[in-house]
């Protein structure tokens, strides 16, 4: 890839060094944005498409030992694993250069940097990616497409997949509803693809996760100077959906006084960021969430009926896995293809006895639950079909998906242990084994501490 085309993140908690960079960057990038905030860094490689990121390998939290940039490495591989990334800090050794390489890190440079050198080392960085992706944008564009698929024959999903063929196309507010576990994510995603839209950003924001404190600035942005942390001029959410889709997942946890000023932009299709009295157009495709009953607020005065009436245009409701019982087995099947590639097993199949297990269980969980349940069980399965006793304990069901991502954890950890005892710490043979590359593994080793 060309230095001139590529679009690039900068990943630091100096302001100084952001800026430093975006000035030398955007003279020769297609596009360089800048991030002080590691905890958005999942929301950006999510949407922003990024051929390559500068990470800054210590943030406020642990300034020396480079344990959090080494996290934010990890997490910006598992969710983008074709990101081409580089590691910077100011704290470095050949020893941390080579940790940083090792977990999958393409280069490493230090602070300050020169800038030829810095310009040199993405120039290289980007030309190896090139060389290793194939055919990279082919293989992207299955994954998005197959990730927003949506399985489901029974009757009461192809109702549901019915009406969001005819309303999808349109830009009608919708309400998506359903249990935890249902895949309504999943759904708003699906209907962002099917819409006019579907070349445009797809933004999600948790709301049951956002304080009162932070709503309006990482909705609506902020201008600099706003507040103590304001350095730059920051666009919100609503912003960076501009065009495309904005998915307000769990509505019905936004306190009374926050749905006021939600609605005031739902209404008035503008928002101003905060610290200036500028009004904002936003162009957005609105699709919200929730798992609570939102008629039973209304009349409990939980939740304002006018919002409600302008985000259920039109309404989905998700069925319980446990009402869909003919979708239980092509699921579980889906979820075993998948997993199956990503850990490398055997097992290829669902034994008639599991599947009819499977169908009679209440599943509390959904299909998040079915999800975990299947994951586990393709990790400890040995044999080329799943076995009831895979997937349920002590003839009950599933472990917990709560519990499930800890337990996953420990396995990956032990089975790591294992195959480096055996191989006698040999990388290339215990990888092999497996079905992991070298450089996943050392992530891996990285993130267990081995």
């Amino acid at each position: 890839m060309q230095l001139s085309q590529s679009k690039i993140l900068i990943m630091d908690d100096d302001v100084d060094v952001l800026s430093a960079a975006k000035l030398l960057l955007k003279r020769h990038v297609k596009q360089a944005d800048i991030e002080k905030n590691p905890e958005r860094l999942p929301f950006l490689i999510t949407n922003g498409a990024y051929d390559l990121v500068l990470l800054d390998m210590n943030f406020t939290r642990d300034v020396s030992s480079g344990r959090e940039g080494f996290q934010w490495l990890d997490r910006i591989l598992d969710i983008a694993p074709e990101t081409t990334v580089i590691m910077i800090t100011a704290y470095g050794d050949v020893e941390m250069a080579v940790r940083a390489m090792k977990a999958g890190a393409a280069d490493f440079v230090l602070k300050p940097w020169e800038n030829d050198k810095l310009l040199s080392t993405i120039e290289n960085a980007l030309q190896s990616r090139k060389d290793t992706s194939g055919n990279g944008e082919e293989k992207k564009t299955e994954k998005k497409a197959s990730d927003t698929s949506i399985i489901g024959s029974s009757a009461a999903m192809q109702q549901v997949l019915d009406t969001v063929e005819r309303v999808a196309p349109t830009d009608a507010n919708i309400l998506v509803l359903g249990e935890n576990g249902t895949g309504k994510s999943q759904l708003a995603r699906h209907i962002h693809q099917l819409s006019k839209r579907a070349d445009k950003p797809f933004v999600t924001v948790d709301l049951g996760a956002l304080s009162e404190s932070l709503f309006e600035s990482e909705l609506f942005g902020h201008v600099k100077g706003a507040f103590t942390d304001a350095k730059d001029d920051r666009p919100g959410r609503f912003e960076e959906a501009q065009g495309g889709t904005i998915f307000l997942d769990e509505i019905g946890n936004l306190p009374l006084p926050l749905q006021a000023k939600m609605l005031t932009v739902i209404q008035e299709r503008r928002i101003t960021r905060v610290g200036s009295n500028k009004p904002i157009p936003v162009d957005v495709r609105l699709i919200c969430a929730t798992n609570q009953n939102v008629d039973k607020m209304v009349a409990e005065r939980q939740f304002r009926q006018d919002l409600l009436y302008r985000i259920n245009t039109i309404e989905l409701e998700l069925p319980p896995l446990r009402e869909r019982p003919q979708d239980i087995a092509p699921l579980a099947e889906h979820y075993l293809k998948q997993f199956r590639k990503k850990y490398s097993r055997p097992v290829s199949s669902l034994s008639a006895a599991l599947v009819k297990k499977m169908e009679q269980y209440n599943w509390p969980g959904n299909i998040r639950e079915l999800q975990h349940a299947i994951e586990r069980a393709v990790i400890l399965s040995q044999s080329n079909a799943l076995q009831p006793e895979d997937l349920f304990l002590k003839n009950t069901g599933p472990e917990p998906a709560a519990a499930t991502g800890f337990d996953l954890e420990e396995m990956e950890k032990n089975m790591i242990v294992k195959a480096l005892k055996r191989y006698n710490g040999n990388i290339t043979d215990t990888a092999r084994e497996l079905g992991l590359s070298r450089a996943a593994l050392y992530r891996r080793m990285e993130k267990y501490g081995l």
